[in-house]
């Protein structure tokens, strides 16, 4: 069956992670991906240590499934280029501050009236209006403002960021939903849109949970640890060579967990007897759990609960994720490599379709790997211009590309 996007042809002017991400999981379900680099490539592309061939293996698990033009946007023909391209893509994503492709001439509406059809995203920290609109941000800022530090980190300790780019994933992750809304509303339609994703509003759905709680309350959750400010167990506890993560806060489970590590009277205890009196005093609870768990390692516990059938788990690292069989397969950690960089770091699709699954199309692109034939093959430039541009540093050509993708293609699929 064909790809769920193949036809659909993407524009990246994005930087950084969440555009970049993004436009790599519309390639990955079947999309044509051009992403455009400012001379010497976008900034994304130095986010390390650690480099490979030194491009930033950050940068380069997020941007397979695309090709590469370099674009000088500073050039006064830069404007050109990129309108020859808008005008045979489907979609754009951008990520500029508010502003700096209108001056340009490529804002949504100068662009969507050559093509009424185009769908546009933009992403942005703080999104396009209100008073923080012109406001600078990255994943760490949007995670401050957010609220999601001042639950993150230890009871009384200090804010911690989420140790992960949390902003610009969930950011990434609400953009493809707007994108693909909004191809669904032009099959009615026949027109395109304006979709808006911005690292706050992500960040403030990601906290769906807690801000509902708070909305009803009026009371911040604070800074929790392991735990959840609404259940109790349901956090890591120490155990004699490490840590076990244990979610038995349901009457079933919490009987049953009780049963399993042979203490029982905690069941009816009147300080533990119900969820919300064990969140009440989890503090206490955690302390007697504590002294239980002390008692054994992580696997002799991890062994005793599941057969109880309650839901626990180790606390894995990175390392031993990795390594772990569930984990290990083509799917969630896929192979892919580029001829001239060799294998390239990859996380695979979350959302897994029976019939139409998502493929790797080819390895992230070195900048302006792909300009000439983005040029010539998908806009129709013809050869000429992209001499006269090439010339004039409008757009630049990676040297002794010429075959390259061939060679990258055919490797990938061994």
């Amino acid at each position: 069956m064909r790809s769920p996007l193949e036809g659909v042809r993407v524009l990246d002017l994005s930087q950084g992670a969440a555009g970049p991400i993004a436009a790599m999981m519309l390639g990955e379900y079947g999309a044509e991906v051009i992403k455009v680099d400012p001379p010497g490539g976008e900034w994304g592309r130095k986010l390390g240590p650690p480099f490979i061939g030194g491009q930033a293996a950050a940068y380069l698990g997020m941007n397979r499934n695309k090709r590469s033009i370099v674009v000088n946007l500073k050039h006064l023909c830069g404007r050109d280029v990129l309108l020859s391209l808008s005008k045979v893509c489907d979609v754009v994503i951008e990520s500029f501050r508010p502003g700096v492709l209108d001056r340009l001439g490529l804002s949504y509406q100068a662009l969507a009236s050559e093509r009424p059809e185009l769908i546009w995203c933009s992403i942005s920290a703080f999104g396009p209006d209100g008073p923080w609109r012109d406001k600078p941000g990255v994943d760490g800022i949007v995670q401050a403002i957010s609220g999601i530090m001042s639950v993150t980190g230890e009871p009384g300790g200090a804010p911690v960021k989420v140790g992960v780019p949390a902003a610009d994933t969930v950011g990434g992750l609400v953009a493809v939903q707007g994108i693909l809304l909004a191809l669904l509303a032009r099959q009615v339609s026949g027109l395109g849109q304006r979709v808006d994703a911005s690292l706050l509003d992500s960040m403030l759905l990601f906290q769906t949970v807690p801000f509902s709680m708070f909305q009803a309350s009026g009371e911040s959750p604070g800074r929790q640890g392991s735990a959840a400010p609404y259940a109790a167990p349901n956090e890591a506890f120490p155990t004699k060579d490490g840590h076990i993560m244990v979610a038995a806060y349901w009457p079933d489970r919490w009987r049953k967990f009780t049963e399993a590590i042979e203490r029982p009277e905690l069941c009816n205890d009147s300080r533990f007897s119900e969820i919300d009196l064990r969140v009440a005093n989890r503090k206490e609870l955690h302390r007697e759990l504590s002294l239980v768990f002390n008692k054994a390692s992580t696997d002799e516990w991890i062994t005793r609960l599941e057969a109880a059938d309650v839901v626990c788990a180790k606390i894995y690292d990175y390392d031993s994720l990795a390594r772990e069989g569930h984990l290990n397969t083509e799917d969630r950690f896929p192979t892919v490599y580029h001829p001239a960089l060799g294998k390239m770091p990859g996380v695979g699709m979350a959302a897994k379709l029976s019939s139409t699954p998502a493929r790797v199309q080819r390895p992230a692109p070195l900048p302006g790997e792909n300009s000439i034939e983005i040029l010539t093959e998908v806009a129709g430039v013809s050869m000429d211009l992209v001499r006269h541009w090439l010339s004039e540093g409008v757009v630049e050509q990676l040297e002794q590309a010429d075959g390259l993708y061939e060679a990258a293609d055919s490797t990938s699929r061994r």
